[in-house]
């Protein structure tokens, strides 16, 4: 497995990262014992990133105990991000809350949940508006400092945020949805080259739709966000189809499938971007790691704009939820 570095403060980590939300939220029922086999998987693969958060277990620290079961026995040859920025305290996802004394308490809960001494990332999952982020820099900089955490992270913010966040407390990498379905990240990349900050692409193969296996709205389980998700909604849906139809021939003329494509489509635009797909499955796991293997060249970089010059079709969320970045 490759490797690439993220930020200019040292942080390495594999070409392909794995992004464990669906393990516990999103995608309908989870499944214990499917999440610790595609972890384990994942990690004999050489991938050595896994990225979990409060949120996915929604107060409960479901998510980061089973990722932290599953890499106990390999702890110290991984890299764990996690993150802090809601409201949980009723078991259900409320307001942002990014105050100073927020961020210690989920850092010391998931410090337990995860099993371990330190995390390796520590993001701040959104933009509290209410909370300076300088308080928020450095209240993970205390934090770094104690050697509870090693590396800052921002996930979903903007350029003015980014910089004022980057003058307390050095950030090492964003977080934000980027793929072939979802280009607005681009505008961000100059800034972070700027300042030396890495890129970390969540929901790299667009919620599973560049799969090839996307299904219409209402035909996934009621607890699978994709029911609501604008890109599966009538009209959408069937643009969406169709470019991943295309993508698929193109993909097939390679000899690679379409979510190699894709992830090895991210890995060229920049050595300092690194994507997270997350799957329950131990042969998509296989196939999403072999995509580091691919080499683009420039006419086939033209030939994939050429089918999605500006992304796929339909928002990225629903009613407005959509982050806003300052």
């Amino acid at each position: 497995m490759q490797h690439r570095t993220l930020g200019a403060q040292g942080l390495e980590v594999s070409a392909i990262g794995y992004g464990a939300m669906g393990l516990t939220m999103a995608y309908g029922p989870s499944d214990e014992q499917a999440g610790l086999a595609a972890i384990r998987r994942a990690y004999d693969l050489g991938v050595d990133f896994f990225d979990t958060a409060e949120l996915y277990g929604l107060g409960t620290g479901s998510n980061e105990i089973l990722v932290g079961r599953a890499v106990k026995d390999f702890r110290d040859d991984v890299v764990l991000a996690t993150k802090f920025g809601f409201d949980l305290s009723t078991g259900q996802l409320g307001a942002f809350d990014s105050r100073p004394e927020n961020i210690r308490r989920v850092a010391e809960n998931s410090l337990r949940h995860l099993g371990t001494d330190h995390i390796d990332v520590l993001y701040q999952h959104r933009v509290d508006p209410d909370v300076p982020i300088e308080d928020v820099a450095g209240a993970v900089k205390e934090l770094i400092d104690a050697g509870k955490v090693r590396y800052f992270g921002l996930s979903e913010a903007g350029p003015q945020t980014i910089r004022r966040a980057h003058a307390v407390q050095p950030v090492s990498v964003l977080q934000t949805e980027y793929s072939l379905f979802e280009r607005d990240a681009e505008q961000l990349f100059a800034t972070l080259d700027e300042l030396g900050v890495g890129f970390v692409a969540y929901s790299p193969l667009g919620r599973g739709f560049i799969t090839g296996t996307a299904k219409p709205a209402g035909e996934y389980d009621a607890t699978d966000m994709r029911n609501t998700d604008p890109r599966w909604q009538p009209g959408n849906f069937e643009r969406n189809v169709k470019a991943v139809e295309r993508l698929g021939e193109f993909a097939a003329a390679k000899g690679i499938t379409v979510p190699q494509l894709a992830l090895s489509w991210l890995l060229a635009q920049s050595e300092h971007i690194v994507p997270i797909p997350g799957t329950r499955s131990a042969a998509r796991i296989e196939e999403n790691v072999a995509a580091a293997d691919v080499t683009l060249t420039e006419a086939d970089l033209a030939a994939v704009h050429d089918i999605l010059p500006d992304g796929g079709f339909g928002a990225r969320y629903a009613g407005g939820h959509t982050p806003t970045w300052v």
